[in-house]
Order: structure tokens, then sequence, then C-alpha cells
């Protein structure tokens, strides 16, 4: 298989070629212009010398009457000595050659170019009086080997300057490459355990500082969602420890001596309750899992989202009764989505406001809607949380506390994270807000989903 050129190779050929190019047009068309220039030249002489020689010639109308103004044609002639001349009568028979081996062209009136013994002339021809022709021969040998050597000069340059710009490119280029080969560096190096590397920037040219801004971005991308998958495989990993834990210690401690039934069936109970816990936690990591995947497929029916939040409410309200917490919802919306996933989302928001509210304290339900969009929004009176933490409040296994509860296992951390994989699944947006004792979860909805 043929080894294909590198860019280096392929941008010196082409550096190459647009100099050949350049050099083969500029000499073209300096010799087209040469070229011409003499032409001018030779007609002006041609036509000088032709002036002078008609006014010896008036009266000449057969070879009888030319012999006499021959001495005078001579002597005119005898001022130049590249110049030739012959006259011919009306009936093609030649009357006077000032020299022999003139070339044998038709007496055909104007400027022409002609070639014979190796010698190149300019002639012009006229017609006198009586029908004979005079055609003026001057010899231009010596331009045509100037236009030659300038041919043959323009080659050379051609060929030297396509040589010198291949090799001058071919440096050019590879040190003009040298900042991609430092990108390269860079990508084959990155690992697991090198993800902090960052290309320089600011020492890169204005064509590459942006690719190498981009490479910067996904490295950083790379690194935070490294870092997220290790915290999250940590999380995991301590979340599991508990309840297995749990589970072992009570299964050995029952299994140490013999027990009745009862404390059998109660051993059993509590082993349930862990096992539960586990296979809610399993449940939800695979939804989120398919959530990253895109495989959350939302059912799409018209809904009213101020009866949703009110049926939630209803059923959160004997807890926040207990906790003394008032619940309340404003605003209506209808829009197209899918209610068990809606349901679960704004679910999550009460259970994690309840959990967080004081007593004596309020949770407000706001529902609006305008322009296309429809915005819910949970807000709960309790303590602020820093602005810096409310993005992570959405992360996995995130707890705004950083003290665990070894003993608890009922919340993992993971309602937050399926609200807003709901959300997005629904093409919503979801935020958080804190300030003023109140904080707030707000909720950006399209009435209708042409996804879903």
């Amino acid at each position: 298989m043929m080894r294909r050129l590198s860019l280096g190779a392929r941008l010196a050929l082409l550096f190459a070629a647009c100099t050949a190019a350049v050099s083969l047009t500029a000499g073209l068309l300096f010799s087209r212009a040469s070229e011409a220039h003499f032409i001018e030249l030779d007609q002006q002489l041609l036509d000088s010398r032709l002036s002078v020689l008609r006014q010896a010639l008036v009266g000449v109308h057969d070879r009888p009457s030319l012999a006499a103004r021959l001495p005078l044609l001579r002597g005119e002639l005898s001022h130049q000595a590249d110049l030739a001349l012959r006259i011919r009568g009306s009936d093609g028979a030649q009357w006077f050659a000032s020299r022999p081996g003139l070339p044998d062209a038709p007496d055909i009136p104007g400027l022409s170019t002609l070639r014979s013994e190796g010698m190149d002339f300019r002639s012009l021809c006229v017609v006198l009086e009586g029908g004979s022709r005079l055609t003026l021969f001057l010899d231009i040998t010596h331009h045509q080997h100037f236009l030659q050597r300038m041919q043959r000069l323009i080659w050379l340059t051609m060929g030297l300057s396509a040589l010198a710009t291949a090799l001058l490119g071919a440096w050019a280029v590879r040190r003009g490459l040298r900042p991609l080969r430092r990108m390269g560096e860079v990508a084959a190096g990155v690992s697991a355990r090198s993800l902090t590397t960052r290309l320089p920037q600011a020492q890169m040219p204005p064509e590459l500082a942006q690719l190498a801004g981009t490479m910067n971005a996904m490295l950083e991308r790379l690194d935070d969602a490294f870092q997220r998958l290790s915290a999250f495989s940590a999380d995991i990993a301590h979340e599991l420890r508990t309840p297995l834990s749990n589970l072992l210690t009570h299964t050995q401690v029952t299994l140490t001596r013999p027990r009745s039934l009862e404390e059998y069936r109660e051993a059993l109970h509590g082993n349930l309750e862990e096992l539960q816990w586990m296979a809610q936690l399993v449940n939800d990591m695979l939804y989120l899992a398919k959530a990253d995947h895109g495989l959350l497929m939302p059912n799409r029916e018209p809904l009213a989202l101020d009866q949703e939040a009110d049926a939630l409410i209803e059923y959160y309200a004997p807890l926040a009764e207990d906790a003394q917490i008032s619940l309340s919802r404003e605003g209506l919306a209808e829009l197209t989505g899918d209610r068990n996933m809606l349901r679960r989302a704004l679910s999550n928001l009460l259970d994690n406001a309840l959990r967080f509210t004081p007593a004596q304290g309020e949770i407000r339900v706001e529902i609006a809607q305008g322009d296309g969009r429809v915005r819910l929004v949970v807000a709960n009176r309790g303590a602020p949380i820093d602005a810096a933490l409310l993005p992570r409040l959405f992360d996995r296994f995130y707890r705004a506390d950083p003290a665990r509860r070894e003993g608890s296992s009922e919340h993992a951390g993971l309602g937050l994270a399926i609200t807003r994989s709901i959300v997005q699944a629904h093409g919503g947006v979801i935020s958080a807000e804190s300030a003023q004792g109140w904080t707030r979860f707000l909720i950006d909805l399209p009435e209708h989903n042409a996804a879903l």
C-alpha cells in the first residue's frame, strides 16, 4: 500500500508548485512583452527606412527604369548592414535583391516574421506604383537568440526556485507544525493519572490557540468527569458498605445460638429493610444510567401541572402536619409530558424540602406559564446554602452536610440527580438558588416537547 504523504511534505510540494507556476507565468509574460517590444521597434525601423526607399522608387514602372535607381538604393541600404531589399514586378518576377538567400515568402502586404538558412528576418511588404512590390527585410537573429536564452533562463530559474522553495517550505512547515507535534505529545501522554496536563495556549500562534483552548477544555471536562466518577465509585462503596455490614453483623449475631421463631422473624424483617433500601439504590442507579445514555423516553400526554402538584401536596400533608410545616400551591399550567416521571421529580423536591425545613416553616409550590414555557418553583424556608455548593446539589450522592450518618440509609443523595435527569429528558432545565432564608428549586419546561 502506498504511503500517504505527510502534511509537511504536502505543504512543501504545494509551495514548490506555486513558486514554479508564478515563475513560469512571470517568465512567459516577460518573454511575450519582450517579443512585442522587439516587434514594435522593428516596425518603427522598417517604417522609417521604407518611407525613404519609396521616395527613391517614385516613377519606377519596369526593370530598366529600376536600373537607374539602384545606386541610390544601395547607398540607402549601406547605412544599416542588417537591412535587405527585394523588388518584384507585378507579374511576380524578381527585379532586384540586395543580397542572396532572402526568404522566398509570398509578397503579402504587412509585417511578417520569416526564417531561412538558420537566420530570422522581419519583413515589411508594400505595393508600389504599377503593381510592383517592395519587401524590406530586417535580420533579427540576435533578437531570437536573446529570447531563446531568456526562455532557458526562465526554465532554469523556475526549477531552482521550486527546489529552493520546497526545501525552505519543508523547513518552515516543520517549524510551523511544532505546536501540533506538541499537542500530539500531550494527547499521547494523557492518562487517568495525567489529566491535569494542559497545552501552553499563550505560546501558540492564533490559528492553533483556539484548537489548544478546545483541547484544554476537553481535558478539563475529562478531568472533571474522572474526578466525579472516582467520587461516585467511592460513594457507591460507602453507601453499600453500611447496609452490607449491618446485614452481615445482624445475620452473624442471629446465628450465634438457636433462637425462637419470633426472633428469627424479627431478624429477617430487619434484613428485609436493608435489602429493600439496597434494591432501591440499585434501581435508582440503573435509572440514572439510562438517563446518561439517553434511554429515558417520556410518554406524551396532556397534563394539568397544578392538579399533579395538589395530589402530591395532599400525599405529603400528614408528614408536613407532624413536622409543623405548611404546604401551599399557587398558579396554573398545562403541558405535555410523562405523568409518572414528573410526579417523581416533584415528589423528590417536596421530600427534600420537608427534610430541610425547620418546624413552623413553610413550603411553597409556585407554577407559572407563558411564552411557550412552564415554570415550576419549589421553595422552602431554612438555613441558606453556600452559592458555591448550589450547582453540586444535583450530583449523585452529594450531601450539603459533609457529615455522613452511617446508621441511616434512608436517603442516598440521588433524588435531585434523578430529578435533573427527568427534567432534561423533557427538554427542560433545573437550577437552585438560596437567599434571604429561602431555598428555591426552579424548573423550566416547554409546554409541548416535539422530542417526546
